[in-house]
């Protein structure tokens, strides 16, 4: 099926014009899903009270929106309904370790999305936001783990916030001087990979023995994240 320029291109807005370092940026729809998909937590910002409140928090989206969710008595979901936030994604991929500190970077990617949340009330579509948070975080963890109840469902706020106004930007490579004066210098300049993987599940102390790790959590272990 034929996808539409404007479902694949990201609008380049104000807030998501790429000032500096515009070779780092993209519009490219894509590239945002695939800095969603790699992680689960983000940090949320808001204003609470007249004063700036960043809230790591976990997500999960959809094909138009993402989700968040935090308790009914959370400030940070709690804020001026009509005003805007910015959520931010970002991975660490490594240092960028130059001849002169001058140099030195960080390879990364990130994305911020910014709008004016919703207040999720359907039952139906809280739900949704729900196992959409919980199979972005565990695949397969929804339909193991035992459904919300009436009364947990009430006492949790879920947000959904478009993903149509986002800035992405991604910083890779070695350092920018090796073909400058301080490359005479007879010092090592290059990266410093970070990686990350998922260890070995550990069980609760109170879990009753013979209940063996299920598939869906065993088999990430030793696998990457990110």
């Amino acid at each position: 099926m034929t996808t539409s320029k404007q479902q694949t291109t990201l609008p380049e807005t104000d807030r998501t014009r790429h000032r500096r370092l515009r070779e780092q940026g993209s519009l490219n729809r894509a590239d945002l899903e695939a800095i969603l998909d790699a992680g689960f937590i983000c940090h949320l910002g808001v204003v609470v009270d007249g004063h700036p409140m960043v809230v790591p928090t976990v997500y999960g989206r959809d094909d138009t929106q993402l989700y968040l969710h935090g308790s009914v008595a959370s400030r940070s979901l709690a804020a001026d309904p009509e005003a805007t936030i910015c959520v931010t994604v970002t991975h660490v991929d490594g240092l960028i370790l130059a001849r002169s500190v001058f140099e030195h970077g960080v390879n990364y990617r990130s994305a911020m999305i910014y709008g004016v949340p919703r207040k999720v009330t359907d039952p139906d579509e809280k739900l949704t936001g729900l196992r959409l948070l919980t199979e972005h975080a565990t695949p397969g963890q929804w339909d193991y783990a035992r459904s919300p109840s009436r009364k947990e469902l009430a006492a949790t706020t879920v947000l959904a916030l478009s993903l149509e106004e986002a800035s992405v930007k991604t910083s890779v490579g070695p350092p920018d001087d090796g073909d400058g004066p301080d490359a005479e210098l007879g010092i090592w300049a290059g990266n410093l990979p970070l990686t990350a993987s998922w260890g070995t599940p550990v069980a609760d102390p109170l879990l009753p023995p013979g209940i063996a790790v299920p598939p869906h959590i065993a088999e990430r272990g030793g696998t990457r994240h990110g």
